[in-house]
């Protein structure tokens, strides 16, 4: 099996979409993936214990792609060895009224992962420069000041919203926050060969919804919002990684030791140690507990 090398997914210049491959098998067979996989999330599970008992950071890992893209599975199985307390996810719909009465940063802000603990957004707060993009009328129930009609939005407007979501991710990883952004690379063919599937096979006809084939039609025009969204806001603190999700247990393995490879990195992430005092007393109270009556 091929070793995971992050430079050859992570978005360190502009890139072309069209250009990057969607399909990467690792020179593996399916078991010998799963059982990559099993190994790289356990390291992550005993990581995340270790992060919690330190205390100083949290990681916020953002998943996005184009329908079937492998989002749900993904999560499902690369978080199945962690603590249930440990990591957060939530899955971003349609604004409620509540939440189109704040900025649109709102609800994400307020789902960020505590300190020590891991989140995964589960389509993140780029669908405000994804779906809006693609539907500019959706802004309109924003109430933005200054925004009166569709014709009003422009491409400064998009320009501030990428401005926006780098400093909002600046801000977060500068108080803690390790970013992870993941775009799960789709090809067209094998979209269109999950969404069969799902028509085919009764156990996964509650995930078709006739909506999915208009947002099809605009395949191209999400590349190309996703393409610039990708080449906007890649930092060094807040990086992009573009995975080849045709093969749904590669791209599983690839995203798991991308974070595990990142994560170990941070060597100041070590569990704390007892003070003196406690550690010269240890023997003390294991006579209590071994003597209590």
């Amino acid at each position: 099996m091929n070793k995971v090398n992050i430079k050859e997914f992570k978005v360190e210049k502009t890139v072309k979409l069209a250009n990057l491959e969607t399909n990467r098998n690792l020179q593996a067979s399916e078991k010998v993936l799963k059982k990559e996989l099993k190994v790289i999330r356990r390291e992550l599970g005993e990581f995340q214990d270790t992060l919690y008992a330190h205390g100083k950071y949290s990681v916020l890992i953002c998943l996005q792609g184009m329908d079937t893209a492998g989002k749900d599975s993904l999560i499902r199985e690369v978080f199945k060895d962690f603590n249930v307390r440990g990591v957060v996810v939530h899955s971003f719909k349609v604004p409620t009224e509540l939440e189109l009465k704040h900025d649109y940063l709102w609800r994400h802000y307020i789902a960020l992962p505590a300190k020590g603990k891991f989140g995964v957004f589960n389509r993140t707060h780029y669908e405000n420069v994804l779906v809006t993009r693609v539907h500019p009328e959706y802004i309109m129930g924003e109430h933005i000041p200054g925004i009166h009609k569709v014709a009003d939005i422009d491409q400064n407007f998009w320009n501030k919203r990428f401005d926006q979501i780098n400093n909002f991710e600046k801000h977060i990883a500068q108080n803690g926050t390790l970013v992870f952004k993941f775009f799960l690379n789709l090809s067209k063919e094998e979209q269109k060969n999950r969404l069969l599937r799902r028509l085919a096979l009764k156990s996964k006809n509650w995930k078709f919804s006739p909506g999915d084939l208009k947002e099809r039609k605009l395949w191209d025009s999400y590349q190309l919002c996703y393409e610039e969204a990708i080449n906007k806001t890649s930092k060094s603190h807040a990086p992009w990684f573009v995975i080849p999700a045709d093969n749904k247990k590669a791209a599983r393995v690839i995203v798991a030791s991308i974070l595990l490879q990142e994560l170990k990195k941070y060597k100041d992430i070590v569990e704390p140690e007892l003070t003196e005092k406690i550690k010269a007393n240890l023997g003390t109270y294991k006579s209590e507990l071994e003597n209590e009556k």
